[in-house]
């Protein structure tokens, strides 16, 4: 049976503090929590009753372990997690100053497992048979990872709907000015674009939400999601239709996994056929959710929790 989704990309363990407002040199308590970008979309869709998988590497170590184990616990498959022997799994730290500065420390040295993806490992037929595919702009910073990237979008040729998560990250790149044209060649096999601004940017080289929007779609997708921040989030497709939806209200905890609380719901609602702004009030819902706690995959909202947020028109 074909997966309703694939992801490609970051894995690696969250180290969150578990005090509020407290710089990380006098924290005292942290909480172990699955982590990595495309991992968490699959959480998040498979929170939502979808059969869901991820490519990703780990280390061959403890932290690697504890990985396998939170994503079957997730009831995300894993056969496609795979140890690297002589890196170690990364671990992510934050600092948690509500509502708006979460700033993230990557400990990805020397080289992070999952950018040693490797095209020749790749199941290329089920990545083609699953419904959405999604991968990120991080696995685009360095080889292998980029080459597989590339080769597993080019396989599956747009069948189905293909995800690029534009997921800017310019510390994993050693040089972020040479970016763009990966990212180009990367929007020529995609059916879906979803960033924010600074990431539509990098894309287009377009900052304007409807411009960047419009730069998308004549870059191949089909259907562009530039997300507005504060202002809420915009969505385009080749047709012609958009919606523009602003952000639930929510007391935000920690704003770091929504958008991939964001992703997972964008793709349970694309696999549901829902028109563009069930799908972005959907969405926006998820993340804002998620914005309430602490950490981001065991966050993962249920369908209820969405539909009651909704309801509401805010998170309570």
């Amino acid at each position: 049976m074909a997966y309703d989704l694939i992801t490609m990309g970051r894995i690696g363990v969250d180290l969150y503090p578990l005090q509020t407002g407290v710089p990380l040199p006098q924290v005292t308590s942290f909480g172990k929590f699955l982590g990595g970008s495309a991992t968490n979309v699959a959480v998040a869709a498979s929170r939502l009753g979808r059969r869901t998988a991820v490519i990703t590497r780990t280390g061959d170590d403890p932290f690697g372990t504890y990985l396998h184990e939170a994503l079957q616990g997730f009831g995300v498959d894993d056969r496609w997690v795979t140890p690297v022997p002589g890196l170690p799994t990364p671990v992510t730290f934050c600092e948690i100053f509500p509502p708006d500065d979460f700033p993230l420390y990557f400990y990805r040295q020397p080289k992070a497992p999952d950018l040693e993806i490797d095209a020749h490992e790749l199941d290329l037929d089920a990545i083609r048979e699953a419904s959405i595919f999604w991968v990120t702009g991080t696995g685009l910073s360095e080889e292998p990872s980029r080459t597989a990237t590339l080769a597993a979008l080019a396989h599956r040729a747009k069948a189905g709907t293909t995800v690029f998560d534009l997921d800017w990250r310019p510390m994993f790149w050693s040089d972020p000015a040479t970016a763009r044209p990966f990212y180009e060649e990367a929007l020529r096999h995609t059916t879906v674009a979803v960033g924010n601004l600074d990431e539509v940017e990098v894309a287009t080289g377009v900052r304007e939400p409807h411009a960047a929007a419009r730069a998308l779609l004549d870059a191949g997708v089909e259907l562009a999601v530039v997300k507005q921040g504060p202002k809420g989030v915009l969505a385009v497709n080749s047709s012609g239709e958009s919606a523009e939806v602003p952000p639930l209200p929510v007391n935000v905890l920690n704003g770091l996994g929504a958008g991939d609380a964001f992703g997972g719901s964008l793709c349970h609602g694309l696999l549901n056929g829902w028109n563009l702004e069930k799908i972005m009030r959907h969405a926006n819902a998820a993340g804002a959710i998620v914005a309430s706690r602490l950490e981001c995959s065991s966050a993962m909202p249920t369908p209820d929790e969405i539909d009651s947020a909704i309801a509401a028109g805010a998170v309570k």
